[in-house]
């Protein structure tokens, strides 16, 4: 365990979050400056620059496109993320650990990379539809975070659980949705979390396949910074942060994400 009175890692610790917290409270408190620009210390204070992130068509569309693509993009990871998952780690498969990186290998390589690739392949070469190539990026940029956390959830379930299932009578795809879901349901939920955040907010992918057909939001945040330099960009920005917040609250309060803790206990 680590010591409370370690005095180095006590200073360390509030020095590394006040470089953490320190631009988000900027960030919080330039959004209500009333000045036409962003800046420090405001002026004054007006809510202004929240009622004008609703006058913005490309906010408003950004949002749910981004939202449905997070969605489905995280949701379509976890459907060829866990039965892969179990797959690797309940099957005797030739050249497993080829597999394993295989599905790992898009965390090495630059986003920004896989963004261009996939421009130049879906949507010069191919003519997918724009909406379709996101999702794919978007499913890519996914199913690496689903097959690291589920893996390691897998290999903590005692696989003997399975087994008393299958001589009680349960068949092995029941018990897989039966045993094997439910006993791994947290890691699921963690998964599809930082999937929906890290899709969400993703700009590289998000950019090379933003078109006039469909708008993502932080492209749509990028080209309005680009153009007019206001507090509405902070405002945007503080909505974004409540919102991921009162995600995690509501799926805390649904199903209890301190379920992740008692089990590393």
């Amino acid at each position: 365990m680590l010591n409370s009175k370690n005095k180095t890692l006590t200073v360390s610790s509030i020095i590394i979050l006040i470089f953490l917290m320190l631009p988000l409270l900027l960030v919080l408190i330039t959004s209500f400056n009333n000045e036409e620009s962003i800046s420090i210390p405001i002026k004054g204070f007006t809510l202004s620059w929240y009622a004008n992130i609703f006058q913005q068509p490309d906010f408003i569309s950004g949002f749910k496109s981004s939202l449905l693509v997070a969605i489905v993009a995280s949701l379509s990871a976890l459907i060829v993320g866990i039965p892969t998952v179990y797959a690797l780690t309940r099957f005797k498969i030739t050249h497993k650990s080829w597999f394993q990186s295989f599905f790992l290998s898009p965390t090495l390589i630059p986003e920004i990379v896989i963004g261009f690739a996939l421009y130049q392949a879906a949507v010069i070469t191919l003519r997918l539809p724009v909406l379709l190539s996101l999702l794919i990026g978007h499913f890519l940029l996914c199913l690496p975070y689903v097959i690291r956390l589920i893996t390691a959830n897998m290999l903590l379930l005692d696989k003997s659980i399975e087994e008393a299932a299958w001589i009680s009578g349960c068949s092995p795809r029941r018990g897989f949705f039966f045993i094997v879901l439910p006993n791994i349901k947290t890691s699921i939920i963690a998964a599809f979390m930082i999937c929906f955040i890290n899709s969400f907010n993703n700009i590289p992918i998000s950019l090379f396949m933003n078109g006039p057909s469909i708008t993502m939001l932080p492209p749509a945040i990028l080209n309005y910074l680009q153009n007019n330099y206001d507090p509405t960009v902070s405002a945007i920005s503080v909505v974004l942060m409540i919102f991921t917040a009162l995600m995690m609250l509501l799926t805390e309060k649904i199903i209890g994400l301190n379920k992740l803790t008692m089990r590393s206990k």
